[in-house]
């Protein structure tokens, strides 16, 4: 368990609510915060540079409550844990509770509360082109991943020229994998990249056709995500060598949560395989 940072109950008197009077009058809410952060260097230098400054803390939660107006608390929530994360890069994970006492719902309720947690998370993406400026189309793609609010590319590896996989007639590959910290979910994750391969022309004709973009969600986390438009881990990265190589560059010992093994261990099975064909 990490180390944790926990702010409860800090009162804001602010202005969020779907009836007209609760925007207008206002009302007090509740806040609190559990931040989890690595407490350790701060605790052996006394110094509140390697920690995280949980008086900042509140006045930014104070400052985005009074100077927003929302028609629900889990907006509110959001907001919040977005900002956070974002500001206080010590901050790998929070929970958030925004708690509305005495809510206007036309009979006596002490409190209503909404509770969420988020985080950063580790993904990581295949990336790929076999048409037109192969280079330029997947440079450009990770330029956009970059220039995400709350994604952060990590590692990029090398790209290398591979022959077409699934028996397509079709121009050779470039691939490679790239590292990213992202505070999108798995699906927000793709149909984000989704977007990206449309912006680049892509065309979804052919079952293992021809490509100006390809990106795949090879790993998240150790998240097994097992969904009709997403499966994570990707199905066929533990058989493909244009992935395990360029993977193994940047994450050797990144363990596959069901195959149980390393990434540098997979790349030798297969290689094992291929040469006993």
């Amino acid at each position: 368990m990490a180390d944790q940072i926990i702010i409860r109950n800090l009162e804001i008197y602010s202005n969020h609510g779907v009836y007209k009077e609760e925007k207008v009058l206002g009302q007090k809410f509740l806040v609190s915060a559990v931040l989890d952060t690595d407490t350790k260097r701060a605790g052996i230098s006394d110094c509140i540079d390697f920690s995280v400054d949980y008086g900042k803390v509140c006045h930014r939660i104070a400052e985005i409550m009074e100077n927003n107006t929302f028609d629900l608390i889990e907006r509110v929530a959001e907001t919040l844990a977005k900002t956070l994360l974002l500001e206080f890069p010590l901050v790998k994970k929070l929970e958030i509770q925004v708690k509305k006492p005495w809510a206007p719902i036309g009979i006596p309720l002490d409190s209503v509360a909404v509770k969420i947690s988020r985080g950063w998370h580790r993904a990581y993406i295949g990336v790929g082109s076999n048409m037109g400026d192969r280079m330029e189309y997947i440079s450009r793609a990770i330029d956009r991943i970059e220039a995400q609010e709350d994604t952060r590319v990590v590692h990029v590896s090398s790209l290398i020229e591979t022959k077409p996989y699934g028996g397509v007639e079709q121009e050779d590959f470039l691939n490679g994998c790239i590292a990213i910290d992202t505070l999108k979910e798995p699906m927000e994750l793709l149909d984000f990249l989704m977007d990206l391969e449309k912006q680049a022309g892509r065309k979804r004709t052919i079952h293992w056709g021809p490509r100006t973009l390809d990106l795949d969600i090879l790993m998240y986390d150790d998240r097994i995500v097992n969904e009709r438009e997403l499966t994570i881990p990707h199905k066929e990265m533990h058989k493909r060598m244009f992935v395990l190589e360029p993977l193994e560059e940047i994450a050797p010992y990144l363990m596959h949560p069901l195959l149980q093994k390393t990434v540098t261990q997979l790349k030798e099975t297969l290689e094992k395989e291929l040469r006993n064909k």
